[in-house]
């Protein structure tokens, strides 16, 4: 009888612990709490990404050479061309400076005209054709 009331006592302390279980058990919900100038930092970055991409059909090179001149070039570029995007692009051993963003040849062709003016060795590429 004495090990029948220990069983009994034993399985009702088990099943007691164990519905516990879901009382202290932690909720699913989680809050996120972010401040707002990372979200406008990510959307910066996102703008900044969108123009060095190189998926557009065509852009206009207006230097090759080294990495001192490449930035050199670059920065006088943003300064006369304000409207107009530009990266550079290491091609080994060289830096390219690639400016713009073309869906169409006219288009980059008439922005070429007023690009030589200033860099006369100024072309016209096409990044992703191989």
């Amino acid at each position: 009888m004495k090990t029948l009331n220990k069983i009994t006592a034993f399985s009702i302390l088990i099943f007691t612990i164990l519905s516990s279980q879901n009382i202290f058990s932690q909720t699913t919900k989680t809050i996120i709490e972010q401040d707002q100038k990372i979200e406008k930092l990510l959307q910066e970055k996102r703008k900044n990404n969108s123009g060095i991409t190189i998926n557009d059909k065509f852009k206009i090179q207006i230097f090759y050479g080294n990495i001192d001149e490449s930035k050199k070039t670059l920065i006088a570029f943003k300064k006369e061309f304000i409207l107009l995007d530009g990266t550079i692009i290491f091609s080994n051993p060289s830096y390219k400076v690639w400016v713009g963003s073309f869906k169409s040849k006219i288009e980059a062709e008439k922005t070429l005209i007023n690009i030589k003016k200033k860099y006369p060795s100024a072309v016209i590429i096409e990044p992703n054709k191989k």
